[in-house]
């Protein structure tokens, strides 16, 4: 190759998004936050591959979805010819890996999943080629209080996030029979305004004339709004069923509408179906849906089972976090070392270990192209870290056995006095983890109060 030759930068898949150091922490406060409510209900996480067979998908969701006729990353196996799909959502592999491993042999279980999807269709805003889901599935529940539960749980997770601006919406589209009879006055009645269809609703009319409900064509909607509604369909089970999710959001104090057009993309879905909306991400304002999915297990060869769950959009939830500000971020490090020297280096390396060892996170300078810099080149690095204090070691400390440590964050005692500057002392060597513990503790119990945890080994109050 030629030494003049241009080589051209290779860059990541349109729509496929890296996700950088920078953005990691918020997506850290919200799987930690989302772990601790999921865990708070009782929910177990379950992990499934990212590739499943195609045929999942298409018997799962139903052959003419958008999803299954124009979404879906498949492909052949070069090994065996197996035709083979990167799951385009995975409520449809939670079911399967239930079935395969008797899951619910033993009784109803609550799971969740957290990763990856893909699907084949143009990036914009909140909506990617790679994006990534929180999803729950109760499966073996028949109640509506299980239906309420996975929507209490939204909420929960929407208040300790800190997002109020999402609102709920709820739809019964009830069992087969009850949707054949809807389906059917539904085609006879768009076959009469068939003149006011678009060429999408035209081609779903026979196929999938629930999703016609769904357009977002101006010129459609007055006459959509009259046509049939499912909810006029429903027998007596599946009113009560609805009617009772409604009376546990009442008595819980969970407000929502019922929105009669409300429907789901995928062919699984019966009774409630739900979404989570709002009106601060463009056209892309659903964060959350769900509903009940009683048939999935025998469209797949299993026995009947009744299930319920949800999925959201994680990048969507992120920007609604990152527009309600206020979001207080995990730091990189509760101590930075700063040191210059070989034997500060030396000394500051064996610090650190023993602060780790006491529970702490610590960040040690090390050496760039440029050097290990000078010592203010360093406190500028430990000020951007978020640490809570510096520990730093020079020739002074070394000759003396000490450590001077620094408060990096002006406490409430510190704020009182008049320089209102973060105190720096001088400290032995020997007694600088103790100290630096006790600090750390201090300044916890200080901002929490006297009931903060008591446990010695929790003092990561930074996180």
């Amino acid at each position: 190759m030629s030494d003049n030759k241009k080589i051209e930068k290779i860059v990541g898949v349109k729509g496929m998004n890296d996700i950088l150091p920078d953005d990691a922490p918020l997506w850290e406060l919200f799987e930690n936050t989302v772990q601790s409510v999921l865990k708070s209900y009782g929910y177990q996480q379950m992990r499934t591959p990212i590739v499943e067979p195609t045929q999942l998908f298409a018997r799962g969701l139903g052959e003419v979805t958008d999803i299954v006729e124009k979404e879906m990353y498949s492909f052949e196996d070069s090994m065996n010819g197996d035709k083979l799909t990167l799951r385009p959502e995975n409520t449809a592999g939670i079911v399967r890996a239930a079935l395969e491993h008797n899951l619910v042999y033993d009784g109803p279980k609550r799971l969740w999943y957290n990763g990856p999807m893909f699907r084949h269709e143009k990036p914009q805003r909140g909506r990617y080629r790679q994006f990534h889901q929180v999803g729950a599935e109760a499966l073996g529940f028949t109640g509506p209080d299980i239906d309420a539960e996975l929507i209490m749980l939204c909420q929960r997770l929407w208040d300790d996030l800190g997002l109020q601006n999402v609102r709920l919406e709820l739809n019964s589209i009830g069992d087969a029979a009850e949707r054949n009879q809807h389906r059917a006055d539904l085609i006879a009645y768009f076959e009469k305004n068939e003149h006011l269809l678009d060429a999408e609703a035209k081609r779903r009319l026979h196929s999938n004339p629930l999703r016609i409900l769904d357009t977002k064509n101006p010129a459609m909607q007055e006459m959509v709004n009259q046509a049939p509604k499912l909810l006029d369909y429903l027998g007596e089970e599946s009113r009560n069923h609805f009617e009772g999710l409604q009376k546990i959001l009442r008595d819980n104090s969970i407000p929502f509408t019922v929105n009669p057009r409300l429907v789901r993309g995928m062919d699984y879905y019966n009774r409630s179906v739900f979404e989570w909306v709002t009106d601060e991400l463009g056209s892309q304002g659903t964060v959350c849906a769900g509903g009940r999915y009683d048939a999935l297990f025998s469209i797949f060869g299993g026995k009947p089972t009744p299930a319920c769950g949800f999925a959201m959009g994680i990048e969507r939830l992120l920007e609604l976090m990152k527009a309600a500000g206020d979001v207080q971020l995990p730091n990189l490090c509760d101590v930075y070392l700063v040191h210059q020297g070989s034997a500060a280096q030396s000394q500051a390396m064996v610090l650190g270990e023993r602060l780790r060892d006491a529970g702490l996170d610590v960040v040690l300078h090390c050496a760039s192209a440029a050097g290990v810099g000078s010592f203010k080149a360093q406190m500028k690095r430990a000020d951007a870290s978020g640490a809570a204090f510096a520990a730093i070691i020079g020739e002074d400390e070394i000759a003396t056995g000490t450590v001077a440590v620094k408060s990096m964050r002006i406490s409430a005692d510190e704020g009182a006095r008049e320089d209102k500057k973060p105190q720096q002392m001088q400290v032995a060597f020997e007694s600088a983890v103790e100290f630096i513990v006790n600090q750390i503790v201090g300044d916890s119990h200080a901002e929490h109060g006297d009931d903060c945890c008591d446990d010695p080994n929790h003092i990561h109050i930074h996180h």
